[in-house]
Parts: structure tokens; sequence; C-alpha cells
């Protein structure tokens, strides 16, 4: 009986040291992981959607909360004026989560540009929504006001072929992100006069 007291003291004594090494090496690496994830992969949509902005828009953002969660805004700067922001949304796909950045002139509340950051799409059908730059054009200058569905569904967004699932995704993500953008307009407006 000594013994296996002297074994369970010992095991918990090491599970917790453990434990306890593992949270301070995630509280040391948060910060370098959130950089490496928006420098590769949420930076090369965020660049792409606010291409020839004046400013660096992966340095210049800002978070405003939503509901229980953080959301990040990047902001791009066109003729000295900071009006247009990208944020992330998701939607769900034929193999599970889309990222979507999701950009919007403030101004005229019109899509500048969505890009697909993450995805587990079938590879050379559904990831086209990644790759082929026809699918995300057909959302630029549309209204980020209310839902967006694909055409079979009587929308405006002419689905890829093959993947009508991941298409309608993304459709969900984007009306996801017309509903962030519309509850959050006001504190957008307010946070974007620091950057002008």
């Amino acid at each position: 009986m000594r013994e296996m007291l002297k074994m369970i003291i010992v095991l918990t004594a090491l599970c917790s040291f453990s434990g306890g090494l593992l949270a301070a090496l995630r509280n040391e690496t948060m910060e370098k992981i959130e950089n490496q994830q928006l420098e590769f992969v949420k930076g090369p949509a965020i660049r792409n959607i606010l291409k020839g902005s004046a400013n660096d828009p992966i340095a210049d953002r800002f978070k405003i909360k939503d509901g229980e969660t953080e959301k990040s805004f990047f902001v791009g700067k066109f003729d000295g004026k900071a009006e247009t922001v990208v944020f992330e949304s998701t939607g769900k796909g034929f193999g599970g989560d889309i990222g979507l950045m999701v950009g919007v002139n403030v101004a005229d509340d019109k899509i500048v540009g969505v890009g697909v950051t993450t995805h587990s799409e079938t590879p050379g059908i559904g990831s086209r929504a990644q790759t082929d730059p026809r699918f995300a054009a057909q959302f630029k200058g549309l209204s980020l006001t209310g839902d967006f569905k694909v055409k079979n569904d009587g929308g405006q967004v002419d689905a890829i072929s093959g993947a009508t699932v991941t298409s309608k995704g993304i459709a969900v993500a984007v009306t996801e992100a017309a509903k962030t953008y519309t509850s959050l307009k006001p504190q957008l407006a307010e946070k974007l006069k620091g950057f002008k």
C-alpha cells in the first residue's frame, strides 16, 4: 500500500510539472503562432484582397469583441482613406469548415474581395474555391447585406462545377460575414478614424 501511495505521489508531481511546462510553453509561443498564421495562412488572402493599399494591412489591424469571441480586422488605405477592412468568416463545406477572408468598403458597404484561407475540400474539385480567381471575383462589388446563396437556390453565386456543397459553404460564410459586419459597423467606423 505504501509503495502504491508513493507511486501516486510521484506520478501526480510529474503530471503537474509536465502540465505547467506545457502551459508555459503555450503562453510563450502563442504570439509567434498567431504571427505565423497571419503571415502564411491568412496573409496571402488579405494581401490579395487589399492589393494596391498604401499600408501594410497585417500591421494595421485591430480587434473588436463580437459576443464571446474577438474578431480581427485588417485595414486597407486607398487614396489616403482608411475605409476598407478585411475580416474572417467561416462556412461548412464538403470536407469541413472553410475559412474565408471578406473585404468590405465601409463607405458603401460593398465587397471588395473574398479569399479562402483554410479548407479540407476535395483536391481539384472543392479546392478550386481557393485557387480559381473567377469564383472569388463574382463577389466583388456586391452589397454586404442580406443572405448569399448559390444560383440553384435562387441566389447570386455561380457554384463551382462539381463542388456545390463547397460553394454553398462559402455563400454561408459570406452571409455570416454580412451579419457580423452589420452588427459591428458603428464600432468599425469609430476604429477606422484612428487610421486616417
